[in-house]
């Protein structure tokens, strides 16, 4: 039985705790799916996702459109990642491909966000380039005027769902000034002319990734999310909102880890005792269970300072994301030694979390980069 007692925290209200039981029951009927074909697994898994209704708090709702709660989102991330860590993939998908359309985009309410929350649509987020990761301001690709539109040519790389998303929002380089101030977003439907998938990415875990290519890709004025030159906020924005959930989906991992650990050197005897009755083993426990709590402090103290009106969260979210997701692989790796054998066997869950784990201490801003945002924060 996983633990519950963080949900006693004064940071979270009865609906919350209300929320993260019902999702756990859920998740314990339909959870995990079939991982075989990746692509038809997240396609599934966005649609049970909406079908249930847990897409909901992905995107303002069109018709009465309420901040983001990012308790919810962490709630949700850490709960699916627990069980399945496609189907936490598939959730957090939906909300960061939609981030700006729901925080900036209230012209594209009504078209695209009724259709993401009910999982009628699959949404991605472009914003990495081939030779610009983490420094987003050196983007190459350009979109520019052209009678009532934009049309948009450059390459997007490591982009989640790509290939199998209805709609991609893109950041690309206008102009209206150098570096950071040049940039803005777009709202691209997956069958724009000029769009394609240039090659699909595998990675240790499989998921839904692609490069995709922008070759005389034509938009109208309309598709622009913000004003000219914001891209680069919105960007910032949305990763301010939804890096929290990425320590989260660390956390739903290292929790299940610390579980399956537990069980095991309960039932497992060595040297004619259980294993648990040695002192060392007791100390990785020990310490597991301290990374997994100082990780939930720090990941629950930035979502609720975000949800009681913070206009930024950038020094929160960071040390969430890296704290987070750094303790979850050492906790990972913890796991593995007490599982011995069976923790690098294909297919065991402990070996899944270590191949899991891995991409979040590099997806949604490295951690060495974490490290440089935390610094300047403070140096402001």
């Amino acid at each position: 039985m996983p633990d519950r007692s963080f949900l006693s925290w004064p940071f979270f209200e009865p609906r919350h705790r209300e929320y993260a039981e019902r999702l756990d029951d859920w998740c314990a009927k339909n959870l995990p799916v079939d991982h075989h074909d990746v692509d038809a697994a997240c396609r599934n898994l966005v649609r049970m996702l909406g079908d249930a209704g847990w897409l909901k708090p992905t995107a303002v709702d069109a018709a009465d459109p309420a901040p983001l709660d990012v308790r919810t989102l962490c709630l949700t991330r850490e709960t699916l990642a627990r069980h399945d860590g496609l189907a936490d993939f598939a959730f957090a998908m939906q909300g960061l491909g939609t981030g700006a359309i729901s925080l900036f985009g209230e012209a594209h309410h009504k078209e695209w966000l009724a259709k993401t929350r009910t999982g009628d649509a699959i949404s991605a987020f472009a914003l990495s380039e081939p030779r610009s990761g983490s420094d987003v301001a050196n983007m190459d690709m350009t979109a520019r005027r052209d009678g009532g539109g934009f049309v948009l040519d450059g390459e997007k790389t490591w982009i989640s769902n790509g290939g199998i998303a209805d709609l991609y929002v893109v950041f690309a380089r206008t102009g209206e000034a150098p570096g950071a101030k040049g940039i803005s977003c777009f709202l691209v439907p997956a069958d724009t002319p000029g769009l394609a998938v240039a090659e699909r990415l595998e990675v240790i875990a499989p998921h839904p990734l692609a490069r995709l290519s922008f070759e005389n890709c034509r938009v109208p004025a309309s598709a622009m999310i913000g004003k000219p030159g914001e891209g680069f906020k919105i960007a910032m924005s949305v990763l301010d909102v939804f890096r929290s959930t990425v320590g989260a989906a660390a956390l739903g991992f290292a929790r299940r880890a610390l579980d399956e650990s537990v069980s095991r050197v309960s039932s497992r005897n060595l040297f004619g005792a259980p294993l648990f009755d040695l002192q060392m083993v007791q100390g990785h426990i020990a310490d597991m269970a301290l990374d997994v709590d100082a990780a939930a402090l720090l990941i629950y103290r930035a979502a609720w300072t975000k949800d009681m009106g913070a206009p930024r969260v950038t020094r929160e979210a960071a040390m969430a994301k890296l704290y987070a997701t750094d303790r979850a692989q050492s906790v990972i790796d913890k796991a593995v030694q007490l599982h011995g054998g069976d923790g690098i066997r294909k297919g065991h869950i402990v070996e899944s979390l270590y191949r899991e784990i891995r991409a979040l201490r590099i997806y949604e801003g490295a951690s060495d980069v974490q490290k440089v945002v935390i610094a300047r924060q403070m140096l402001a």
